[in-house]
């Protein structure tokens, strides 16, 4: 069974940044594209951002320039850089993996933007 940990959550001022983390425990992680959800109070789970096992990305229109995704598959580990956040960018943030017919799910971390 593969376990996807979240970290590096927290509450930041609009204009700061922050830096997602996704470690997942087995092999399977360069086998898998990995991508970044999130879901906010009332509203339906998001993509923000994919990466591919080979590295190609892409992102969600509104964090784009703002958010990069990357990944070291050495390291079994996701990243979500994300600047200049916005208050309309808080919400719980979760990755996900993917190979094949199987998915993974981390448990989620809040990510909240105000002043």
């Amino acid at each position: 069974q593969v376990q996807l940990v979240e970290s590096g959550g927290g509450l930041v001022q609009p204009g700061g940044s922050l830096r997602l983390s996704c470690a997942a425990s087995g092999s399977i992680f360069s086998l898998a594209a990995m991508g970044w959800y999130r879901q906010a109070p009332g509203k339906q789970r998001e993509l923000v951002a994919a990466i591919t096992r080979r590295g190609s990305t892409n992102y969600e229109d509104s964090v784009k320039g703002r958010f990069t995704i990357s990944r070291d598959n050495a390291k079994n580990t996701g990243y979500l850089q994300m600047n200049n956040l916005r208050p309309e960018d808080t919400a719980v943030y979760y990755c996900k993996i993917t190979a094949a017919t199987l998915e993974y799910w981390g448990q989620g971390t809040q990510v909240t933007v105000s002043s």
